[in-house]
């Protein structure tokens, strides 16, 4: 069946993807994507530190390489590394930076982390942001500290695919401490979000050379059917004088023989 190869493949994705997040480590890991090529398969890795990725001369995307053949079964895989230009607005790089300075720095300093992780993310032109640490922090109790600023889509079809979200964990003494990242980007179109436009704007349709003829040719009819009126009007006029003129001389006989009737009658 389609559907089941479908699902394989998209399976297949998902363990390379995890695979190569295992293997790399803190690299600013943004995303992982596989396409099949007539070479063989090609694995875009888009990461906010592409040196690390690469190693030197080349060491670890060899070594990279060699893993996803064993693994795998991949024929010709072939490496691509992009550079993310735009770190703030990439919820998987901002909460594996958040974790790293967790597993560096301690849990004592998370409020300072969680709040300069939130002002970058905003200063790079999102929306708004949420930052969810849980975990044993900072006591040994868990629990859920939330670093929230702007505005965010928590329900509808904007949080599902307009909101970028991202999972990660950072392992401490303490345990294991889990942080989720949710970022709303500018380029997300609000259906409440209205602009006024004070100016009128002049509005040009192209007009195809067969569909201009046709309406010079209206407009031409429409010319004669003007000009052609007023002889018909004038032939109204007239004929409607000619009606009132016999109506007003009927009456006026009509009036001079009733006066001549009751002239006799008073006679008599």
């Amino acid at each position: 069946m389609i559907e089941r190869k479908f699902i394989a493949d998209n399976i297949k994705e998902y363990r390379i993807r995890e695979f190569v997040k295992q293997n790399l480590g803190r690299v600013g890991l943004s995303d992982v994507k596989l396409q099949k090529t007539p070479l063989g398969e090609k694995i875009i890795i888009s990461a906010s530190r592409p040196g690390l990725v690469v190693g030197r001369a080349g060491a670890n995307i060899t070594k990279l390489t060699k893993a996803l053949k064993k693994e795998f079964k991949l024929e010709n895989p072939q490496i691509e590394i992009e550079e993310v230009k735009q770190i703030g607005l990439d919820a998987n790089i901002i909460s594996e930076l958040i974790a790293g300075s967790l597993e560096r720095y301690g849990s004592q300093r998370f409020k300072g982390i969680g709040h300069k992780a939130m002002a970058d993310v905003i200063a790079a032109g999102a929306i708004g942001v949420e930052i969810l640490i849980s975990g044993k922090i900072p006591s040994s109790r868990a629990k859920n500290w939330r670093f929230y600023r702007g505005y965010l889509k928590k329900c509808g079809d904007i949080s599902v695919v307009g909101v970028l979200k991202s999972y990660s964990m950072a392992k401490l003494k303490t345990g294991v401490i889990g942080i989720k990242v949710s970022i709303m980007p500018s380029t997300v179109k609000l259906p409440d979000k209205i602009k006024l436009i004070s100016e009128l704007q002049e509005v040009v349709e192209e007009v195809k050379p067969e569909e201009a003829e046709e309406i010079k040719k209206e407009i031409e009819e429409k010319i004669e059917t003007k000009t052609d009126k007023p002889e018909e009007h004038k032939k109204e006029e007239k004929e409607i004088t000619k009606e009132k003129k016999t109506s007003t001389s009927t009456s006026k006989t009509k009036k001079t023989k009733e006066t001549k009737t009751k002239t006799k009658t008073k006679a008599k």
